[in-house]
């Protein structure tokens, strides 16, 4: 039985013209179990500044997955130090083993980038953020035109996909939607009636309840759960219908991928939208005065008499307006996903969770713009 060690690398300069030639030979079991001691050896030769590299292997009794990695990316560095290696002596089915690993495994630069420094990171990824935000910018400006160009000839607009999207994302999303916002009255109820009680407050519980959810509980937890399920769903059926090349297809007919993909999601989401958030301003206030009346003693006559004093006409309009941008933020994030995917089912899987990610961001930061405009205007 051959020990499994790893074997000891050594290093024999041969004079061959101006350079030299190096000649690193390898022997013994090259595994898993000795990779460890294998990397520390390596990282141990003391390599001449310059000269070619010829790795001897023919002594080498085993070699697995683990080593025929560390031989690929030993020889992949030298290389990129402008060094020219050649691998020599192996086995056949040794070097058919470093053949697989050297298709398959990826670009060594990759493994390399973690040790740039951090300054040449930053400009890149920053580079790469802002070019992301120009082509979302782009995306939005061609649906606009595109919407703007259905609106002048209403023939061409595709009523029964629009009545489609809003079966689904509005409809359907009732059961959700509703239990949530019903839950989450309850919940501000309850956390609020412990303080309100120390100051003999219960009735005041309405206010709480009423203000939070209409001017912002409501739209904007409508518009993560619509990201989250409606949102999603636009990424990964664009998505897949570019990896099947759908997409091309639509144009080479001289059917707008836009007018057909992207405006029937984003109307349907502008009209739902509004109609979810007063359906999840109902539900929610329902729990709350549920939770009042368990918790506090505040019953429902008089929970709905101070309701009615707590809310202006302000209060709930507040909460609506956002209901239509947060929807056409949803809308255009999960469409302009599905147009990134690069034509693999990972890259689908990818863009559908970076479309869930940026919309509910963007939703959150759009809503605390919209609470500085208020504020400015003393809404």
């Amino acid at each position: 039985m051959i020990p499994d060690s790893p074997a000891l690398a050594t290093l024999e300069a041969a004079s061959s013209g101006a350079g030299g030639v190096v000649r690193l030979r390898c022997g013994g079991a090259w595994t898993v179990r000795g990779i460890a001691m294998l990397e520390r050896e390596l990282d141990a030769v003391a390599w001449p500044a310059q000269g070619d590299v010829v790795v001897d292997g023919s002594a080498i009794s085993i070699l697995d997955t683990a080593g025929a990695w560390v031989l690929h990316r030993t020889a992949g560095r030298l290389e990129r130090q402008g060094r020219t290696v050649r691998i020599e002596g192996l086995r056949p089915e040794f070097a058919s083993l470093l053949t697989l690993i050297a298709s398959k495994a990826l670009p060594l630069e990759t493994a390399e980038a973690a040790g740039e420094p951090w300054l040449v990171r930053v400009g890149r990824d920053s580079w790469s953020a802002l070019e992301a935000g120009a082509g979302y910018l782009a995306f939005v400006g061609e649906s606009f035109l595109a919407l703007l160009r259905v609106l002048r000839e209403p023939h061409r607009i595709r009523w029964r996909a629009i009545l489609h999207n809003v079966q689904t994302a509005g409809v359907d999303a009732l059961p959700i939607t509703g239990l949530l916002s019903f839950l989450l009255g309850i919940v501000i109820a309850y956390q609020g009636a412990d303080q309100l009680q120390r100051f003999g407050a219960n009735i005041f519980v309405a206010d709480l309840v009423g203000i939070s959810m209409l001017r912002e509980l409501s739209p904007m937890m409508t518009a993560i759960i619509i990201a989250g399920r409606s949102g999603s769903a636009y990424t990964a059926q664009i998505g897949t219908m570019k990896v099947t090349e759908e997409i091309d297809a639509l144009r080479t007919i001289g059917v707008p991928p836009l007018e057909l993909l992207v405006l029937p999601k984003m109307i349907a989401l502008v009209i739902v939208m509004p109609l979810l958030t007063v359906y999840t301003d109902v539900t929610g206030v329902l729990g709350g005065m549920i939770m009042a009346q368990w918790k506090l003693g505040v019953d429902m006559r008089a929970f709905l008499d101070r309701l009615d004093d707590a809310i202006v006409l302000s209060t709930y309009w507040t909460g609506l307006v956002k209901a239509p941008v947060f929807a056409m933020i949803v809308a255009l994030v999960g469409c302009y996903r599905g147009f990134q995917v690069t034509g693999s089912a990972e890259s689908v899987g990818t863009q559908t969770t970076m479309s869930v990610v940026q919309a509910i961001f963007l939703v959150i930061v759009t809503d605390a713009m919209f609470s500085i405009v208020f504020l400015w205007l003393e809404l």
